[in-house]
């Protein structure tokens, strides 16, 4: 008995991905495009911190707005804002894959005009930041960014 029902569930299975194929594809589909619009400000001394807030879209309808916290240390000193970065999600299948936490090592230097571009990796999960802003920085540090949701 068990056999045949295992056997039918197959054949329905089959038949299913036959007569609908996009649903197998959908549930293991290569990359969802998701980006994010950031604010964000830093301030260092040998101990880095970094907080902003981000409002991340995927091509698929789906949006979410984010708390970016970054803490890290190193030889570092300064202090900048980014107030109209971009970033750029690579191998996510769900929204909520972008929430986390992501390893950093950066080397940066700046005076008046600011520039950030960093990518920053969780698992297959990559995150390309960019933006332009003010401040003054220089050194070189690691730490961690983290993503959460905000209700």
């Amino acid at each position: 008995m068990k056999r045949h029902l295992l056997a039918l569930n197959s054949v329905l299975i089959v038949t299913a991905m036959a007569v609908h194929p996009g649903l197998a594809r959908a549930q293991h589909s290569a990359d969802l495009d998701c980006t994010m619009q950031f604010s964000l400000s830093t301030w260092s001394l040998v101990y880095k911190q970094s907080e902003g807030r981000g409002f991340v879209t995927c091509r698929d309808g789906q949006s979410m707005h984010v708390k970016i916290v970054a803490r890290g240390g190193g030889l570092t000193v300064g202090k900048s804002r980014i107030d109209d970065g971009t970033g750029r999600f690579t191998d996510v299948h769900s929204i909520s894959e972008i929430l986390g936490h992501y390893g950093d090592a950066e080397a940066h230097a700046g005076a008046g005009n600011a520039s950030e571009a960093q990518v920053l990796t969780k698992g297959d999960v990559s995150l390309a930041l960019s933006g332009t802003g003010k401040g003054i920085d220089l050194g070189v540090d690691v730490g961690e960014v983290t993503l959460s949701q905000v209700k």
